[in-house]
C-alpha cells in the first residue's frame, strides 16, 4: 500500500483492530516514521477512555493525528443529528469520512475491520474497491489471487485496505497477549453503571437518553467492541487480564458486533446498506 499508492492513511480509532493494524504499521517502518498519517473519525460520543489512548499512542510513536470531527460536519450542515432516544452519530460518520478523504486526497484508507466480525464484511475483498462517490459495490470488486492485490484507481476513486481481514477476534486477542500491547481499559472487566435496552447492557452516559423503565445498576462488563456510546452495549465479564479475555473468547459462541452492536440491528442489512453509501 504504501509503495503503490500516492496518498495513503491509516484509519485508528483507538480500538483494539485498529490498535493491532498501527503496531503492526510500525513494526513495518520502524526505526523510521510511518509514510502516512493516522486518521480518527470521532463522533463526539466515543468512550473518554478510547480517546485518551488514541491521543496518548499517537503521541507516544511521535505521529500525525488527524481527526475528523462529526461535530463540524453537524455545524457546517453536511448532516443533520438524529433525537430522541435511539438517536445515534454512528451513520453520520460516513459523511465526515467521505469529506476528509476527498480534503486530503487520499487514495487509499487502511482499516483493521474483519470478515468474521459481520456478514456484510465476510463478503468484502482485502483491497475494496469505492468508486468517485465512496460508494462501495459488492458486485464491481477486482478478483484477488493469492496475496495480489490491483492497486490501480482513478482520480477521486479510492481503495480501502483491511490487512487483518482474514483474522478472527481471537486471533487478534492472541496477538494483542503476545506482543503485550496497551488498550483502553474497557476491554477489560471493570464495574460500571449500565442500563437494559434490547438485551444489550448500555453504558449511562450524556450521550444516551434512557426511556421509561430503564433503570441503571451497577455490574462488572468489559467492551468487547468500541464505537459509539449510544450504540455500543457491553458484556458480563470478569476478564481483568489478557489472558482472562483470551479464555473468554475462546468459549463464546456469538460474534462481538452481534453480541453488542445496536447499530447492526437496525435491519438485516445494515452494515451492507451502510457500506454501500461509504461507510468503513
Amino acid at each position: 500500500v504504501a509503495a503503490e499508492f500516492e496518498r495513503p492513511v491509516l484509519l485508528f480509532s483507538g480500538g483494539k483492530d485498529s490498535a493491532v493494524l498501527l503496531a503492526l504499521a510500525v513494526k513495518a517502518f520502524r526505526p523510521g516514521h510511518l509514510p502516512f498519517p493516522v486518521m480518527h473519525v470521532d463522533t463526539g460520543h466515543n468512550f473518554p477512555e478510547v480517546i485518551e489512548y488514541r491521543d496518548s499512542r499517537v503521541a507516544e510513536l511521535g505521529e500525525t493525528l488527524l481527526v475528523a470531527s462529526v461535530q463540524e460536519s453537524i455545524d457546517k450542515g453536511r448532516v443533520v443529528e438524529e433525537t430522541g432516544p435511539r438517536a445515534s452519530r454512528n451513520q453520520l460518520q460516513t459523511t465526515t469520512l467521505l469529506d476528509a478523504i476527498e480534503e486530503h486526497s487520499f487514495d487509499a484508507a487502511i482499516g483493521g475491520a474483519r470478515r468474521d466480525e459481520e456478514r456484510a464484511r465476510a463478503k468484502e475483498r482485502i483491497f475494496s474497491f469505492r468508486d468517485d462517490f465512496g460508494q462501495w459495490n459488492p458486485r464491481a470488486q477486482r478478483p484477488e489471487l493469492w496475496n495480489l492485490y490491483n492497486s490501480r484507481v482513478r482520480r477521486g476513486e479510492h481503495v480501502r485496505v483491511f490487512p487483518i481481514s482474514n483474522w478472527t477476534e481471537l486471533d487478534v486477542w492472541q496477538y494483542i497477549a503476545r506482543e503485550r500491547l496497551e488498550l483502553p481499559p474497557i476491554y477489560f472487566a471493570h464495574e460500571r453503571e449500565v442500563f437494559r435496552r434490547d438485551g444489550m447492557l448500555y453504558a449511562v452516559s450524556e450521550f444516551v437518553e434512557r426511556m421509561n423503565g430503564e433503570e441503571p445498576f451497577t455490574v462488572s462488563v468489559r467492551f468487547r467492541t468500541v464505537g459509539d456510546m449510544s450504540c455500543t452495549g457491553a458484556v458480563a465479564s470478569e476478564a481483568r487480564s489478557l489472558d482472562d479475555v483470551v479464555a473468554e473468547i475462546a468459549a463464546t459462541r456469538i460474534t462481538e458486533r452481534g453480541e453488542t452492536r445496536a447499530d447492526d440491528r437496525a435491519s438485516e442489512a445494515a452494515m451492507e446498506d451502510r457500506k454501500r453509501v461509504g461507510y468503513f
